[in-house]
């Protein structure tokens, strides 16, 4: 069978600022834990508006406005740098605004959690009526609103949790079981909110590729969440829901789980499934994680920085049999962090990315581009984190000096030759590899890059299951313009070969 390509991606992103103060994971524990700290009271002067983020450069790249090597064109820090010209709208998908993203909220909420205040209702509908993804089907469930007391009443009396718009109460989300801990009302907010950033990404990846939905046979949700209840705690299916909404109506699917690492797990299962011929067309999705908002932003608001960590990413990408001209994955060179491994850079840079190549008989330069940990240096500098992607193209560099394939001297430029400054936000998930396909997939057919090599990682020990490490890797290449190829034998050849085998065996009966 030949191998799968990547067809066609999106990327979205969506500015939560209330949600940073309400749903991330540093701001509602320290709430708890001190509720009358300095961070708390600098926080609000600390927001972004969205006219910010939506110029801020790195989230201009990961919609596909600029390419990741422009950013260089930038001096850090970013947060105080504009993109002349920059667009809610880009070809890879959109920067969509908190109070559109809550009407999202409603509009794929399946079973009536989600309760909106009347006059925020009739707001949200006449903006969300201009989307042009927002088709009139998707509209009717936005339905009229609620009264306010009744939300209030809610909130108060009956453990919903609230949702904010500019610090104001405009609706909640109810809990979806009276004592179920897996279906109470901050997880049901969290997972609605995976569950319409998904749709988002996978409504802009239909739109932007004139994608038939009809066409699509499988779908894998790659997020850091868990849907399920108290019986099988994270059972899902994320994957369907999203694919429901999207009106796939012909798509199964299910969720692959494995921290940051899932998207590349994900993205050589669908590989896999579409090389096999199980299906021909399988989408990769993924939404984001309200937990990680403001994550870093004790460091930033110490620095005197604004809040960077306040979008919600979302991706999908479409993986299809051979076209003949979408960048192809090769399965068979795939890079793996076994429980054998061990947990030193060395053991691990080795196996994700040295063992694949070894297996293709390349050197490490033979890779015209790695697509790593691309998170935003903008955000983990400060936090003490570093630079991320930097630190992982030294280590690969390193590597090729030791195995003879570098002069020592080229270290210092390897990562500006074969790599990419981090712009992805620190989604847990969104930063590990796949923010770059889009762009690959570009540089490909421009005739740009050969290989590039799309690397995940992730931290298992996170669980307390086990302090395993883990990470998964898969060479992309350039199609030779060959939609079918069998272990080097072209389609032709095998009908042939078939055929004659055919015919001497008939031969051989006829004998008899």
């Amino acid at each position: 069978m030949s191998y799968a390509v990547v067809k066609a991606t999106s990327y979205v992103l969506v500015h939560t600022p209330d949600m940073i103060l309400h749903n991330g994971t540093t701001q509602t524990t320290e709430k708890l834990s001190n509720p009358e700290s300095e961070y708390l009271k600098k926080l609000p002067q600390h927001i972004r508006k969205y006219e910010d983020v939506v110029s801020y450069p790195p989230n201009q790249v990961y919609i596909g406005k600029i390419k990741p090597e422009h950013l260089k064109n930038y001096d850090m820090p970013w947060y105080d740098k504009k993109v002349e010209g920059a667009d809610r709208y880009s070809k890879f998908g959109e920067i969509m605004p908190q109070d559109e993203f809550i009407g999202l909220l409603k509009i794929v909420d399946a079973f009536d959690l989600v309760k909106l205040e009347k006059s925020f209702t009739a707001t949200i509908k006449a903006k969300l009526a201009n989307h042009p993804l927002i088709t009139p089907q998707l509209m009717d469930k936005l339905k009229e609103g609620e009264d306010l007391e009744e939300i209030k009443k809610a909130i108060n009396e009956y453990h919903a949790e609230a949702i904010y718009q500019d610090d104001k109460i405009v609706g909640c989300v109810k809990r979806a079981h009276e004592v179920d801990p897996n279906l109470n009302a901050h997880i049901m907010f969290e997972n609605l909110v995976v569950k319409a950033s998904g749709v988002l990404s996978f409504l802009h990846l239909l739109d932007k590729n004139n994608v038939d939905v009809t066409e699509i046979q499988y779908v894998i949700e790659c997020s850091e969440e868990a849907c399920g209840d108290m019986n099988q705690r994270g059972g899902g299916n994320f994957a369907k829901a999203i694919a429901e909404v999207a009106g796939a109506v012909n798509a199964t699917g299910s969720d692959t789980r494995a921290f940051c690492a899932a998207p590349t797990h994900a993205l050589i299962e669908a590989a896999a499934l579409v090389k096999s011929g199980a299906y021909e067309n399988v989408v990769v999705v993924a939404g984001g994680a309200t937990a990680k908002l403001g994550m870093n932003g004790k460091d930033h608001v110490k620095k005197e920085m604004p809040i960077l960590e306040d979008v919600i990413g979302g991706f999908a990408v479409l993986v299809s049999k051979n076209d003949g001209v979408s960048p192809i994955l090769r399965t068979d060179l795939l890079g793996r962090h076994t429980v054998g491994t061990g947990s030193s850079p060395q053991a691990v840079i080795t196996s994700l990315i040295t063992a694949p190549l070894d297996k293709g008989n390349l050197k490490i330069t033979d890779v015209d581009k790695y697509s790593v940990e691309m998170q935003n240096p903008d955000i983990t500098k400060p936090a003490g984190a570093g630079d991320v992607p930097e630190a992982n193209y030294k280590m690969i560099a390193a590597l090729g000096v030791k195995r003879g394939e570098m002069d020592r001297k080229d270290v210092a430029t390897f990562g500006e030759k074969h790599g990419m400054p981090g712009w992805a936000p620190t989604q847990g998930h969104i930063p590990s590899g796949v923010p770059y396909l889009g762009h690959a997939r570009e540089a490909f057919l421009n005739q740009e890059i050969q290989r590039a090599m799309i690397v995940g990682k992730g931290s298992l020990f996170l669980a307390r299951m086990t302090n395993q490490f883990d990470g998964v890797s898969i060479i992309m290449e350039v199609n030779q313009g060959q939609a079918t190829e069998t272990a080097g034998i072209s389609e032709t050849e095998v009908k042939t070969m078939i055929a004659e085998a055919m015919r001497n065996f008939a031969s051989h009966l006829l004998a008899e």
